[in-house]
């Protein structure tokens, strides 16, 4: 799956989980968050970094309207401590990233070793 429908998926994820609490809606969606769920997966799809888009609480351009922003930011900061408990994959996928500075998935061995055409760096 690439990053940007991850991303798509998880800020569903959220709004979704963010809804159900305030609105009573969840599934689906209330117009207000159908609403910024909507604007949120345009600002993705028209992201100018593509596939190697930063995450956007770093990204060095805002594309987001000032009041869609606040929106989005109430939503994660509300539905981002309760993600471990509604979907901990998730969760666990976005500490990963977080912590070890990585866009892709949880690294495998087949990932860690060495590029074809290149040694390994092993002890004599």
């Amino acid at each position: 799956m690439n990053p940007t429908a991850r991303e798509k998926r998880v800020v569903g994820q959220m709004i979704g989980l963010y809804c159900r609490t305030h609105h009573g809606g969840g599934d689906p969606l209330c117009p207000s968050c159908a609403q910024l769920y909507a604007y949120a997966c345009r600002r993705l799809d028209a992201c100018r970094f593509g596939a190697d888009k930063p995450p956007c609480e770093v990204c060095s351009v805002h594309c987001y309207a000032p009041g869609c922003r606040m929106r989005i930011r109430e939503v994660m900061r509300y539905a981002g401590p309760r993600m471990f408990f509604v979907h901990p994959l998730e969760a666990l996928r976005h500490l990963w990233r977080r912590l070890f500075g990585c866009r892709g998935a949880v690294p495998t061995r087949s990932r860690m070793t060495a590029p074809p055409g290149q040694k390994k760096n092993r002890k004599p």
